[in-house]
């Protein structure tokens, strides 16, 4: 029996591999729940068994994958498998193989290559106290991350078992060190203008604030959006550990980065599908909501996603988490993300621009605003107007504006302010209360209190907008170092509050 592991979500889980050898017609079975990349491992196992220079058994082969119950899913069963028979047939002494995790997907010639979830792997392998967990080399530094286990990332399957056999050493892989912030060539010092929206961008920063941004074609939606990770504070080790896991799972970790060192910014087209967004499938794998967690997610051109994949996001922007449902279990992907998403204010873009006239009619207009529901904009806090720039604004010799660096020390203190005021109920962001934790640190005094039961009359706020434009009037409060919530605060949250009108 070979102890391997599997991903399932973002948690890994043991999988035990048996081989039976019986006299009969040859044949080649994988039982276990196995999808058509575990099946097809069979040939694979057969030439890199033989390329490695070992004899492959004859006869009626069954590989069980334990638990039956357990979905398998992808090549990481490869060396597993092929240890088993190796064992069976008595090529290699079972003991060398006991305590031990393996996953990797052979090639013909016995090589080994890398797999998704190396992490989650040697996650598993710890908790079942394993000794050592063998992934292929190019994985060994992405498993190195995980403490308490130590990892072994051979190249090829002769490699490994002359490892086990004691006739070689292989020197154990090195981790990355903790993460850092990495320069960018975005920088908020290249934006000209927007004062307004770049304010809104760092309160969003500060309290991990849903942001939309509404304006013609050409005013810098993107460039505003595309320079709010500079100004983020650096993922902890524990986050970059947590984006790398997931990252790791979805098949988009860089060949070159065993370590995510920045902060997620994941740009879906418009076409994304609902699973693609938000996750799931006949084997659930994370959307991009939950590929962007600790990050940003840019949703450029909003009504142009479509309804149903928007609507999903409804339960992710509230929760912070992506639940999939399916008949034989339910899995969960952590989704806490700051959205930032972009659009024209008509069909045309150009409706309330002061040197373009729009040409939408009355129907395209209202066809349009209603591709967007009220739920989805009524989770955004910030609204944001990012208008046309004039040639004062656009002149390269201009003033300079403030940099991202300077923008981002002040992110950082207010962060560090709502970490020592969270820190008994676990929490990062202002965006993330619950309503005890609003109740509790989102008192204002009686004018503000005035003013807030104004606005809630005639912006016709729900109870949810109410509730967070609190959390965005703390979020100022804490930029300003203010210990207690004023009516200015308030007053410039309730402004974003609001949605543009467009003449």
């Amino acid at each position: 029996m070979i102890l391997s592991a599997t991903s399932v979500g973002v948690e890994g889980h043991l999988v035990r591999v048996e081989g039976d050898r019986n006299p009969g017609l040859p044949k080649f079975l994988v039982v276990g729940l196995p999808d058509t990349a575990v099946q097809e491992s069979r040939e694979r196992v057969r030439s890199a068994i033989r390329a490695a220079g070992f004899f492959f058994p004859r006869g009626h082969i069954t590989v069980n994958l334990a638990p039956a119950d357990l979905r398998k899913a992808g090549p990481g069963f490869d060396l597993p498998i092929a240890l088993a028979l190796l064992v069976q047939t008595k090529q290699l002494d079972p003991a060398v193989c006991a305590e031990k995790v393996f996953a990797g997907e052979l090639g013909l010639d016995g090589t080994l290559r890398p797999i998704r979830g190396a992490l989650l792997i040697a996650r598993a392998a710890r908790t079942e106290q394993a000794k050592l967990c063998v992934v292929p080399k190019h994985n060994g530094p992405e498993a190195a991350l995980v403490d308490g286990i130590q990892v072994v990332a051979p190249q090829t399957l002769h490699q490994l078992i002359q490892y086990l056999r004691g006739e070689i050493t292989i020197a154990p892989p090195t981790p990355i060190p903790p993460a850092h912030h990495l320069p960018t060539d975005q920088d908020f010092a290249l934006v000209r203008g927007q004062a307004q929206a770049k304010r809104a961008l760092e309160i969003a920063a500060a309290g991990g604030h849903n942001v939309l941004l509404v304006g013609p074609p050409g005013s810098g939606k993107t460039m505003l959006a595309r320079c709010l990770p500079t100004i983020l504070p650096p993922l902890t080790e524990p986050e970059a550990l947590e984006v790398t896991a997931i990252h790791s799972v979805g098949g988009v970790l860089p060949a070159d980065t065993p370590l995510q060192l920045r902060r997620p910014f994941r740009t879906p087209h418009h076409t994304t599908s609902t699973v693609a967004l938000v996750g799931g499938g006949s084997l659930p794998k994370p959307g991009e909501v939950s590929l962007a967690h600790h990050g940003v997610l840019y949703l450029d051109e909003l009504p142009e996603f479509p309804r149903q994949a928007l609507e999903a996001l409804r339960q992710p922007l509230e929760d912070g988490v992506v639940t999939v449902a399916r008949a034989a279990q339910s899995l969960q992907f952590p989704a806490r993300c700051t959205l930032v998403a972009s659009q024209n204010p008509c069909p045309c873009g150009f409706r309330g621009d002061s040197q373009r006239q729009c040409v939408c009619s009355s129907r395209q207009l209202l066809q349009y605003e209603r591709k967007v529901s009220g739920p989805l904009l009524d989770r955004i806090d910030l609204h944001i107007h990012v208008p046309r720039q004039t040639f004062s604004t656009l002149r390269i010799d201009g003033v300079r504006s403030e940099d991202s660096a300077s923008i981002a020390q002040r992110v950082a203190k207010a962060r560090k302010l709502q970490q020592t005021r969270f820190a008994s109920v676990g929490l990062c962001t202002n965006a993330q209360m619950q309503q005890a934790q609003v109740a509790a640190y989102c008192q204002v005094d009686a004018v503000s209190h005035t003013l807030l039961q104004q606005a809630v009359d005639s912006l016709h706020l729900s109870a949810r907008g109410y509730v967070r434009v609190l959390k965005v009037a703390r979020t100022i409060a804490d930029l300003a170092a203010s210990e207690s919530i004023q009516m200015q605060h308030v007053a410039e949250a309730l402004q974003y509050r609001s949605q543009p009108v467009f003449g």
